[in-house]
């Protein structure tokens, strides 16, 4: 097999949450250039629709489907209707998120509560879901988005926001604590965590913040619409094969400063 085999990824099934827009819709695109089928899930579907169609315009199939990760029948909802559809679920991509800006005396609970339950119970009860499949065929893969604001404390100037910072933090310790469970099912559970990409969820954020955020970034730019489609195939194809538990981090270099 040539290097370049191994981050093919034809007649496999991907979910991507959260798929329809941002770094969700960056991945999916990605998959389905490396010649994967795609299911695309989140709240608002009409995304989800619009990016499916541009999908299939790469000649695989894709598929749009409603679903809030914290609800669990839609979850399950989810996982039926791809394996109805295609027959397995070889990646899952736990994208879908939350944040909330505050300081921390401030916090609404219901917020805190919001973010948690997105980011934290939504991966889990989709890993969960997806899993018992991936168990069942004794093969898979997971990847969680955390973020680089996971890994330790931020300048609150900039990014005031220790419901989303504990949340990425609690995906960065489930990713190793289920690499470390599933191993023995086949199974590669690994996160990539981001820097600062331009997307909706981050407008604010970088409107406030950009240059002192540039300034701790070594390569001195915001993360671009190719950026994690090449960390995201890496860890989704047979080249990751010996690859779990691990955090991967694009970020500009900005966790060296």
């Amino acid at each position: 097999m040539s290097v370049l085999d191994l981050f093919k990824l034809e007649g496999k099934t991907a979910i991507v949450t959260g798929g329809g827009r941002g770094l969700g819709a960056q991945i999916a695109q990605g998959f389905a250039e490396a010649g994967a089928n795609v299911v695309i899930c989140s709240r608002k579907v009409e995304a989800c629709m619009e990016m499916s169609e541009k999908l299939k315009s790469l000649g695989v199939e894709s598929m749009a489907l409603a679903c809030d990760v914290t609800k669990q029948d839609d979850v399950k909802n989810v996982i039926e209707e791809t394996v109805k559809r295609f027959g397995t679920i070889d990646i899952l991509v736990n994208n879908s998120g939350a944040t909330w800006g505050a300081p921390v005396v401030e916090m609404p609970f219901e917020a805190w509560k919001k973010v948690i339950d997105v980011n934290v119970t939504g991966t889990f009860l989709m890993s969960q879901a997806a899993g018992k499949v991936m168990i069942e065929q004794r093969a898979g893969k997971i990847i969680n988005i955390a973020s680089v604001a996971g890994l330790g404390g931020t300048d609150p100037r900039y990014m005031d926001t220790i419901g989303y910072n504990t949340s990425k933090g609690a995906v960065i310790t489930f990713t190793k604590d289920l690499a470390a469970k599933w191993g023995q099912h086949n199974i590669k559970v690994n996160a990539i965590a981001p820097g600062f990409f331009p997307t909706k969820m981050s407008k604010v954020l970088i409107e406030d913040g950009g240059d002192k955020i540039l300034e701790g970034t070594p390569l001195k730019r915001f993360g671009s619409d190719e950026d994690l489609k090449g960390a995201a195939l890496f860890l989704a194809s047979k080249a990751s094969d010996y690859v779990t538990g691990d955090i991967l981090l694009v970020d500009g270099g900005s966790h060296a400063m």
